[in-house]
């Protein structure tokens, strides 16, 4: 990794910010709960904690950024757009509809159609552009700019960062001491939210699939910069740099970086199914892959916990 000055035009996040976001979000998101068991590991058991976000409103945690985007900007009433592979145009047209606003989602062409069937049933309007997300962002931005619409970002804005980073406030309140927090990372807003709620208290390890390295490649850099993305989980970690906000908070916080194969997240996602009955998506499984792979080995005696970030998903692809 080497070392850049951080870009004075990034606003910095702190723990004050995201508590702000719990306390704007009240009663309108689920406190998701823990589960303390073991997984196998590449030597044996592994004692961790899993900490259900999928069992968030939507079946994503990017409905608590949404939201609180929204709230935050509640003189604000223009439609909404946004880019998005998937959860983040559910989260947003969850929130929107809470908010009785419209909203637009622009999205790939190799959108899920689990997903686009999810933004429907919310409400949203659903536009296809492109092949990737980067070409649906662009378009979302023109779009935005035509209509007159207030445009959300999936992961590169303070108050979703924000948002996202209440799951860290509940993993401190739900697990003894300070553990590592495993999250999986495409545009980094989970991740970082987590780190900045958790501040230098805290350890977050960021885990993505080798073919989609985002973070990898910015702390590599001592930068964002573009990756090649090809993965079972593109849909969810489809992003093709790390956030501004992400990277800032990466280097800030020490977020580390783990790297596991398809075939780890799809194993491991299997695994989930087989053993605990519990339904993610590709992404959802990422952090648990680090794990099982020795990607992420626990430090004696540590209980690692473990984000089971979403679980929009096809059941026909177990």
């Amino acid at each position: 990794m080497t070392d850049a000055p951080a870009d004075p035009k990034v606003k910095r996040l702190y723990r004050s910010d995201v508590r702000a976001a719990r306390l704007r979000l009240g009663r309108q998101v689920r406190v998701t709960p823990v589960f303390h068991t073991e997984v196998n590991g590449p030597s044996g058991p592994v004692k961790v904690t899993f900490k259900l976000e999928y069992l968030q409103h939507g079946g994503t945690f990017k409905v608590r950024g949404s939201l609180n985007a929204l709230l935050e900007s509640h003189d604000d009433r223009r439609p909404v757009v946004i880019a998005s592979g998937g959860n983040a145009g559910i989260a947003a047209a969850l929130a929107c509809a809470l908010q009785r606003r419209p909203c637009t989602v622009v999205v790939p062409e190799s959108a899920p159609h689990t997903k686009v069937a999810a933004m429907w049933a919310n409400g949203a309007e659903v536009q296809w552009h492109g092949t990737n997300y980067g070409e649906a962002f662009r378009y979302s931005v023109e779009l935005a700019a035509a209509r007159g619409a207030l445009q959300l970002h999936a992961y590169d804005l303070p108050a979703v960062v924000a948002g996202a980073g209440v799951v860290g406030l509940e993993i401190e309140n739900q697990v003894r001491g300070r553990p590592a927090v495993l999250v999986a990372v495409g545009g980094g807003g989970l991740a970082a939210g987590i780190a900045a709620a958790l501040g230098l208290r805290g350890r977050v390890v960021g885990v993505e699939p080798k073919g989609a390295p985002t973070l990898h490649a910015a702390l590599a850099a001592g930068r964002p910069v573009d990756v090649q993305v090809a993965s079972i989980a593109a849909d969810a970690l489809g992003a093709t740099r790390i956030g501004d906000i992400a990277f800032e908070i990466a280097r800030r916080y020490r977020i580390a970086s783990a790297l596991v194969s398809d075939d780890a997240i799809a194993m491991a996602r299997e695994y989930l199914w087989r053993e605990f009955r519990i339904v993610v998506e590709p992404a959802g499984a990422v952090a648990l892959a680090a794990v099982q792979t020795g990607a992420y080995v626990p430090e004696p005696g540590e209980r690692p916990v473990i984000v089971l970030c979403g679980a929009n998903t096809d059941l026909t692809t177990l």
